[in-house]
């Protein structure tokens, strides 16, 4: 197996010169530095990872705390993460919070026991254990799709990634009355996360916008999982004036929102019309094909490591938080014509 010093001589260098090319640890001409390089792929170098750690204090590996395993949106954020991570040259450690506050906690401190040179984390519900851990430790840290306001962090802010999410369910919601709809549920996500405040608080201002009263036996929480929306859309359907249109909050929750009413014999859209926070692979399967709001999920992905890095680089910087646009995808579940969701994807916009 080469060594440093077998690279060094092919190169023509000293191993010094080939230890600062390889940690990155002092300036080396360019020249110098691609006959090094030229050297290692010659000879099939392969570093010694521990060994380098020591000499930079880097591990060049990335913590990643999402609850992938549970929630399939994650999961293409995860590849997101795992495609930009590789790119610069970073493996991954994966956890699952399980969104449990106190599971979260243990798993993060895991991966920064680790040594991770940073941290993305999609916080949970209540993530004050969490942001007290990373701010006494002062671990680097991105904070991934949900948010949190300088209350919660009761330390230094954090850099934070995510969507723009009151907007786009504004925008459901006006579809909706523009098709004649005047009662429309809200099957909520997990009260507490950054990301249900932000779809409730939309809701209510595509109702303003629409011309529609409040009404808030229309807003009831399915938790973000299936089985809670199932049973948030039983009791929505059980009102004395029950919605003729749902917006669901997540693409779990959708699922348990069409078993429900599947369950009572209803169909969508002649039924109840129905339009989804969150597009996903199989939506334009469906019958009728699903209206939904598509997040970019593997670009914020990628945006949390560009961001971590950009900390790791540069960790005196202030603090910055990033929102990406989402897309409105016009399909058929919504009661509009076949003919007017242009295209077999429906119209992004």
């Amino acid at each position: 197996m080469p060594t440093m010093a077998d690279v060094a001589r092919s190169a023509g260098v000293s191993v010094a010169t080939v230890s600062h090319v390889l940690n990155e640890t002092r300036p080396v001409l360019p020249h110098t530095r691609q006959a090094v390089l030229d050297a290692i792929e010659e000879l099939g170098y392969t570093p010694n990872t521990l060994a380098r750690s020591l000499v930079t204090s880097r591990t060049r590996s990335i913590g990643l705390a999402v609850s992938a395993i549970s929630n399939p949106y994650f999961t293409e954020i995860l590849q997101g993460v795992e495609a930009a991570a590789l790119e610069h040259g970073y493996s991954l450690l994966i956890a699952d919070p399980h969104d449990d506050p106190e599971h979260e906690r243990k798993v993060v401190q895991l991966l920064h026991e680790r040594r991770v040179d940073g941290l993305i984390v999609a916080p949970s519900a209540d993530p004050r254990a969490l942001l007290a851990y990373l701010g006494r430790h002062a671990v680097p840290t991105v904070l991934l799709d949900r948010v949190v306001d300088g209350r919660a962090a009761t330390t230094s802010p954090f850099d934070q990634v995510c969507a723009e999410n009151t907007e786009p369910t504004a925008r459901l919601v006006t579809h909706l009355a523009g098709l004649g709809h005047r009662r429309i549920g809200l099957v909520a996500g997990l009260p507490g996360l950054s990301t249900t405040g932000e779809r409730v608080v939309g809701y209510r201002q595509g109702l303003v916008t629409a011309g529609l009263p409040p009404d808030e036996d229309l807003i009831v929480p399915g938790n973000s999982e299936s089985a809670g929306a199932a049973q948030a859309t039983a009791a929505l359907l059980s009102l004395a004036a029950p919605p003729t249109a749902l917006v669901t909050a997540n693409n779990a929750m959708t699922i348990g929102a069409l078993r429900a009413l599947r369950a009572q014999g209803l169909s969508v859209p002649d039924d109840i019309a129905l339009c989804c926070f969150d597009d996903f692979a199989w939506a334009d399967l469906f019958s009728p094909r699903l209206t939904a709001i598509a997040q970019p999920s593997r670009e914020l992905g990628a945006e949390a490591v560009r961001v971590l890095l950009e900390r790791l680089a540069s960790p005196g910087r202030p603090a910055r938080a990033v929102r990406l646009p989402c897309a409105f995808v016009h399909r058929t579940s919504c009661g509009c014509r076949e003919e007017d969701a242009a295209g077999p994807a429906g119209t992004h916009s």
